[in-house]
């Protein structure tokens, strides 16, 4: 009796045994492919980045073989005589990602100070998506924008005034000299300006909702005005946030190409005044790459640039991520 009652309670129990087992197991095998499939993900970006390196780099060595280091201080882009260097080019994308930089920084604030703390609640959703759908028109719509509208403007009402104001003041009046063209370094960065506008605005306003509200009620009850309450609780508290919304935005105007080719002028020369034509890394390789025969120098030289924009682009994420870990010390 005793066996028999055993044999019956062990069967079910039996059963159900095997069925928890071999869903275990198919659980950890499920798991495995599920982590392998992730290490795939991480180590192919490290594989893609590095094939583009090193293709940038390989294709580039012939260029850095024939000028050597002169490639990156020589001023001169002659394919007749196949005489190439990059300082014009490097010259023109850092001068003209920092002006874009220095325009949009001051809108940014402002926008993202009215967005969290001033503008009524049925004002902030219709600015807030206005903002996102600049950041998704494509940069060749800004380019065609510049060359037909912001340009001749330029040329008609800001530069001939500014030429004149600014330009007989010693030192300073390099930066305004010579014609009203409506094109150059500072039309270029007014474009990047609007392009990085909604990155760096967006992140601005998500770094001052964080703010915990006791901290700028407790200002308040002590008296301090909103200027006040901005300058000092929500800027100190979301700073570190901020570098990296601008590092972030340096570093998208730095790759722009399209937009920059519009309006840029794209003239491989050296001038320290911001109406002058110019050329950027990106506007050159775009111009020029076309032409440029397979196997020849010019080729060489541009996939050169891309490598040199390449590096410039990893010394801005290294500086922000350095500005980013100071903030945080501090």
């Amino acid at each position: 009796m005793d066996a028999t009652m055993s044999g019956t309670g062990a069967g079910p129990k039996g059963a159900l045994v095997a069925p928890i087992g071999s869903a275990k197991a198919v659980g950890r095998t499920a798991d495995a492919i599920f982590v392998g499939l992730l290490w795939g993900c991480g180590i192919f970006v490290l594989v893609l980045l590095g094939l583009i390196i090193a293709m940038l780099f390989e294709g580039g060595l012939p260029a850095f073989h024939a000028f050597g280091l002169d490639f990156l201080w020589n001023s001169t882009w002659n394919p007749v005589t196949e005489n190439f260097g990059a300082l014009v080019m490097i010259y023109g994308t850092l001068f003209s990602a920092v002006i874009a930089v220095i325009i949009a920084l001051p809108l940014s604030f402002g926008i993202a100070f009215f967005l969290s703390e001033i503008a009524p609640q049925r004002l902030r959703r219709p600015i807030g998506v206005a903002i996102q759908l600049l950041a998704a028109v494509p940069s060749i719509i800004y380019g065609m924008w510049g060359f037909f509208i912001i340009s001749p403007l330029m040329a008609a009402y800001v530069q001939p005034p500014l030429i004149e104001l600014f330009g007989p003041i010693p030192v300073l009046g390099a930066l305004f000299q010579g014609p009203a063209l409506g094109g150059g370094m500072l039309t270029a960065g007014l474009i990047m300006a609007v392009m990085i506008l909604p990155f760096i605005t967006a992140m601005f306003v998500e770094t001052l909702e964080s703010v915990p509200p006791m901290l700028k009620e407790s200002a308040y009850g002590i008296g301090a005005t909103t200027y006040e309450v901005y300058k000092n609780v929500s800027i100190p508290y979301g700073r570190t946030a901020m570098v990296g919304a601008i590092m972030l935005g340096l570093g998208r105007a730095l790759g722009e190409t399209m937009a920059v080719t519009f309006v840029i002028g794209n003239a491989t020369r050296l001038s320290a005044s911001l109406f002058a034509p110019g050329a950027t890394i990106a506007s050159t390789i775009a111009n020029e790459f076309p032409e440029a025969a397979q196997g020849s120098l010019k080729l060489d030289s541009l996939l050169a640039l891309g490598f040199i924009l390449f590096v410039i682009s990893f010394i801005v994420l290294a500086l922000s991520r350095f500005l980013v870990r100071s903030n945080l010390k501090s």
